[in-house]
């Protein structure tokens, strides 16, 4: 089964808590602060695999969570890092923000690896804060939260050179007679459900992924029959070849037919519509097919496109016809003005926004706010007096009340909740 798409939850591991210790030893009368840091949560890594062509494994197992780390322990250990968990995806596989629709990775090449939700810093320990003024902090940090977050996952094919056209026009007989795959073929619409991949060899050392599309129909731009599920795969290709029955077998006109494919491919993407093209006639050992042929080659001739003549049942024109595909490929020069990633926009981490909470007149929503209160021990004084020196520097209380927080005000941040007083 041809799995293209899929959605998982990845939770990368909190950080470890710091230690608050001191030494205590025969003869010391008051040792120092020795608490160790806690380790670092693991990260969930996303891996491309060559080894991998489909999604598949995806719709048994959706959750991806990785161990927290160890907590610090006396005599200034640090504990211990949690592992990576590493999730295997096949080349080719988009990754996108389930809540934004932002594209965060392309994993195109084998090995190639991307951070899907990293793992929190170990909280420090108390032996982190000594200072001269304060030789025996009694406080230390809590570990930082893993990231976590839902994830779409898209394959797109990663084929050189696609067939397209509609149902029935010989898409699978090309790709089973030039290469070794065996897509199922037989004589009714939409034979094949799924993209079928093939090799083909032009010698020892010269070869390329040619790549069977399913048949297209009109309107699938607009989402019709599947046609999305089947465009998407068309666009990493770097050469088209566009199949027409040229015979005419189903009653159906080659000219009407190439035009609509290649409308429906401009409506999808413009960037299709740029890509470098061939047209096949197959089927010319069909009655009709001579004929047809000279209409369809004197229309496509005069759109800048070229024609050769090919027939998947005996074999016609097919070596010529890969060549030329090489040919292509050899000499294909990527367009400028493809389509860059819409990558997550880098957010000052000090940053901040003021909404109203959903069961709290206000909610602060902030990276290192939000950080601030999962790392602090509010049941210690010190830690809590740390706690306010950093609100003040970033300027909460002044917002809050820029915002029209008033005295007595409840106020969420993350999963702390306060009445917010204000400073005299």
């Amino acid at each position: 089964m041809f799995i293209d798409r899929a959605r998982i939850y990845v939770e990368a591991g909190d950080g470890g808590d710091g230690m608050s210790s001191f030494r205590r030893e025969k003869f010391v009368e008051k040792g120092g602060p020795n608490g160790g840091n806690g380790g670092r949560g693991g990260d969930v890594v996303l891996v491309a695999d060559k080894n991998l062509n489909t999604l598949i494994d995806f719709r048994y197992k959706r959750k991806y969570v990785a161990k927290r780390g160890g907590h610090g322990g006396t005599k200034n250990c640090t504990g211990v890092r949690a592992d990576t968990v590493y999730v295997k995806v096949p080349m080719g596989t988009l990754v996108k923000d389930d809540a934004t629709g932002a594209v965060m990775a392309d994993l195109v090449e084998d090995g190639q690896e991307y951070m899907a939700a990293k793992g929190g810093r170990g909280g420090k320990g108390n032996a982190c804060y000594v200072t001269p003024t304060n030789r025996a902090p009694t406080f230390a940090e809590k570990g930082e939260p893993g990231e976590n977050r839902w994830i779409k996952l898209e394959l797109k094919l990663l084929a050189d050179v696609g067939l397209v056209g509609y149902p029935s026009v010989g898409k699978s007989s090309i790709i089973a007679n030039v290469s070794a795959a065996r897509p199922d073929i037989a004589a009714y619409h939409f034979t094949t459900l799924s993209p079928v991949l093939g090799v083909v060899r032009i010698d020892d050392e010269r070869s390329f992924v040619l790549a069977d599309i399913p048949g297209l129909i009109e309107g699938a731009s607009e989402g019709v029959g599947l046609g999305h599920d089947f465009l998407r795969h068309v666009e990493r290709t770097k050469v088209l070849l566009h199949v027409v029955d040229v015979a005419g077998v189903d009653g159906r006109d080659p000219i009407d037919d190439f035009e609509k494919i290649n409308n429906e491919l401009a409506q999808y993407s413009e960037r299709l519509a740029r890509r470098k093209q061939v047209v096949v006639a197959n089927k010319m050992d069909l009655p009709d097919a001579e004929e047809n042929f000279i209409k369809l080659k004197e229309y496509v001739e005069a759109k800048g496109y070229e024609i050769y003549k090919a027939s998947a049942a005996t074999g016609e024109g097919l070596r010529e016809l890969m060549f030329k595909a090489y040919d292509m490929l050899s000499n294909y020069v990527p367009d400028e003005q493809e389509e860059e990633l819409a990558r997550l926009e880098e957010i000052d981490p000090d940053s901040f926004e003021i909404v109203a909470g959903n069961d709290t007149d206000w909610e602060v929503r902030g990276k290192n706010i939000e950080r601030l209160v999962a790392m602090t021990n509010f049941d210690n004084d010190e830690a809590l007096y740390r706690f306010q020196l950093i609100w003040k520097r970033l300027g909460i209380d002044e917002a809050l009340k820029e915002n029209g927080c008033q005295e007595g005000d409840s106020v969420r941040i993350r999963d702390m909740v306060f009445d917010y007083k204000e400073n005299n």
